[in-house]
């Protein structure tokens, strides 16, 4: 669903053409999906920098590495599983975390998910073992 309204900026100028895409209501959020979404290192990220910022544009958070293209596509993965909401004011789009929804419908997910984004990867990397010589 997609929301079109006016915003008071500064003093009593207003800016229409704002469109707001919430994505799903919270008690339609699907553990399989959001986890999906979140599934993807770069998409891991974006949601890592927004959990520091109350909204932002995606650019801010992963700069140039990608197309904006791509940006908006990842951007889309995470709307539609209900992981972020976005609104438009313009050209650019703006995405926030919707964490208080996620936290009721899964209390403690975002943290453990972000808390092992935020792990450095070698530690959770072990070598696998060798079977000994000889040995089928």
């Amino acid at each position: 669903m997609i929301v079109r309204r006016s915003v008071r900026v500064s003093g009593n100028e207003e800016v229409s053409g704002v469109r707001e895409a919430p994505g799903p209501a919270a008690e339609e959020l699907d553990l399989a999906t959001v986890l999906q979404a979140m599934s993807d290192p770069l998409r891991l990220e974006l949601v890592a920098g927004l959990d520091l910022v109350t909204e932002a544009c995606c650019g801010d958070i992963i700069g140039d590495r990608v197309s904006k293209s791509t940006r908006s596509h990842h951007v889309r993965v995470l709307r539609e599983a209900g992981v972020v909401a976005t609104r438009a004011v313009g050209t650019t789009k703006y995405a926030r975390l919707r964490r208080a929804e996620l936290e009721a419908r899964f209390p403690g997910l975002l943290d453990a998910v972000l808390a092992a984004a935020r792990q450095p990867a070698a530690a959770s990397y072990r070598q696998p073992t060798r079977a000994p010589s000889g040995t089928v």
